[in-house]
């Protein structure tokens, strides 16, 4: 079965940093591409960044600069590193991985993800 669990996330000032962390239990993590995704109140779920499973990584434009994520193999666990954070970052963050390992698809649809974590709240004050 698989597992993620979200960690990291708290209130910042604005120009703060967070590093959150997406633990993966119940499969090989280096096979499977990785994605953060956040959410706003009364706002769609948004792609952030991700890393496929060749280490190749991609980022929204609103991030990209500021945002990024990294894996760790041997702890299963995959990173977002966030610095400058600005008051719009404020969001529910997801860490998602697919069904299929090895994917090479859409990596910022959130329709190419099969198995999401619970979410850790960010928010960042002004």
């Amino acid at each position: 079965q698989v597992q993620l669990v979200e960690s990291g996330g708290g209130l910042v000032q604005a120009g703060g940093s967070l590093r959150l962390s997406c633990a993966v239990s119940g499969r090989t993590f280096s096979r499977y591409a990785m994605g953060w995704f956040r959410q706003a109140p009364g706002k769609e779920r948004e792609f952030v960044a991700a890393v496929d499973w060749s280490g190749s990584t991609y980022y929204a434009d609103s991030v990209k600069g500021r945002f990024t994520i990294s894996g760790d193999n041997d702890k299963n666990t995959v990173y977002l590193q966030m610095n400058s954070l600005k008051p719009e970052d404020t969001a529910v963050y997801y860490c998602a991985t697919p069904q299929r390992q090895y994917y090479m698809g859409n990596v910022y649809s959130p329709s190419a993800y099969a198995f999401w974590g619970q979410g850790t709240q960010v928010t960042v004050s002004s």
